[in-house]
């Protein structure tokens, strides 16, 4: 921790950071350096990084053929605003590896791809409404930032209009009969759904759940709009859509996407349905769904996402993931047992819930959710030479470059932390 800097900080960023979920009271901690699973803070103290970018790292921090592709672009051109090879290259892999996608564009990240996807929605069906799961995070977008945190009566941000979301319709997560009346006489553009609850405690969908969202939409005409930001590429050489066998019409992906360390997002989905941006075909920029961005598809991230995804299409480095996912959420399950802690997630995904109910949706998640408990954990591995954000919801991100010591590591920190909180009962 350096004080000196967060004085600094906070005279010219809003409470200090450039995000706030950034923030760890009483003061952040300021990273120097990183390289494989380790960040260095300022003083130079090194800590086991289960953060990792956000969960954009795969590979972990560093990984070497992204970087030498990067380094090498870097001198040829990071940014053209013309079109390129590599735009090309890196939109035939994600089609070639995720199954619903037949066309794809990039965008600058998973805000941007969510907003995109929605319109390209709404520009196909020629519908307004749209339904959201309750839980799930899709970015700052204003269309999408309700029911995302608990209570979910409200936005999650102040700035965003009763009339913006007032074509959002809250739906229910694992609960298809719950979905069935909700959007009983209404016409939607799209039902849009995490396949694994991000922000929301890493909470997989039932796969029954998913098919029957499948169903509901090819019967309603409804677009069926999975974010796969988390989920893409992690779970999976295609990610959740291919791992629970559910295709979706649209999908939006996001940080691994851009190879790891650089901004990236991207939407893609069937040929009729992002026809819809074809500039050849509508000519009238009212008859077709806008998409740009000045950054957007450029060469710097393109490359170093082509590269990332063609050695994710081998497939090896998932095996390792699931095992080092299965070793961390059994022995954290064993560990903090003691506490009556849950523990959700899937592959290289771990949430721990400090909860006195097992959590299937945001409302399980939170209503007997032990707040201070959540937070002492999250300093006591602090403490130990751990590090995650927030600490108010530890979510935990598995990469390639972890080994089963580091995974070992953290069940004993938190063996430790189950006895420290068991003594003071």
């Amino acid at each position: 921790m350096d004080p000196a800097v967060f004085e600094e900080a906070l005279r010219y960023l809003p409470g200090g950071v450039s995000y706030g979920v950034r923030y760890v009271d009483p003061i952040p901690i300021y990273v120097e350096r990183a390289e494989g699973v380790y960040v260095y803070d300022l003083s130079g103290r090194r800590f086991v990084d289960f953060w990792l970018g956000h969960g954009a790292l795969l590979m972990g921090h560093g990984y070497r053929p992204v970087i030498e592709a990067a380094m090498d672009q870097l001198a040829k051109g990071a940014h053209f605003g013309y079109p390129h090879i590599w735009e090309v290259r890196w939109a035939k892999q994600v089609c070639s590896m995720v199954p619903s996608v037949k066309m794809v564009r990039p965008t600058n990240s998973g805000t941007e791809a969510n907003m995109y996807a929605v319109r390209t929605a709404r520009g196909y069906t020629g519908r307004k409404l749209v339904g959201k799961i309750e839980g799930g995070w899709h970015g700052g977008y204003d269309g999408l930032q309700i029911g995302v945190t608990y209570p979910i009566d409200k936005p999650s941000s102040l700035g965003i209009p009763p009339e913006t979301t007032a074509n959002t319709l809250l739906l229910p997560y694992n609960d298809l009969d719950g979905v069935e009346k909700r959007i009983k006489g209404k016409e939607l553009a799209a039902i849009v759904v995490e396949p694994v609850l991000g922000a929301g405690g890493f909470i997989p969908a039932d796969i029954e759940y998913l098919k029957g969202l499948r169903e509901i939409c090819d019967r309603e005409g409804i677009l069926l709009i999975f974010d796969e930001v988390i989920t893409g590429f992690r779970l999976a050489p295609g990610g959740a859509q291919q791992r629970f066998g559910v295709l979706p019409d649209i999908t939006v992906l996001g940080k691994v996407i851009g190879g790891g360390p650089f901004p990236a997002g991207a939407f893609g989905g069937r040929e009729d349905v992002m026809e819809v941006l074809d500039q050849r075909k509508r000519t009238n920029f009212y008859e077709r769904v806008f998409h740009g961005g000045t950054y957007s598809g450029n060469p710097l991230t393109m490359r170093a996402g082509y590269v990332l995804l063609k050695e994710l299409e081998k497939g090896e480095v998932y095996e390792k993931l699931e095992k080092l996912g299965e070793r961390a959420r059994r022995g954290l399950r064993e560990a903090l047992e003691p506490l009556g802690a849950y523990i959700t997630g899937v592959g290289s995904l771990v949430c721990i819930h400090f909860t006195k109910e097992e959590p299937r949706d945001i409302h399980t998640a939170n209503r007997t959710k032990d707040h201070k408990l959540t937070i002492e954990f999250s300093k006591h591995l602090y403490r130990k030479g751990i590090l995650f954000v927030p600490p108010y919801n530890p979510h935990l991100f598995i990469s390639a470059a972890h080994s089963q010591e580091d995974i070992d590591n953290l069940v004993e920190a938190a063996e430790s932390f189950a006895s420290l909180s068991k003594s003071r009962l």
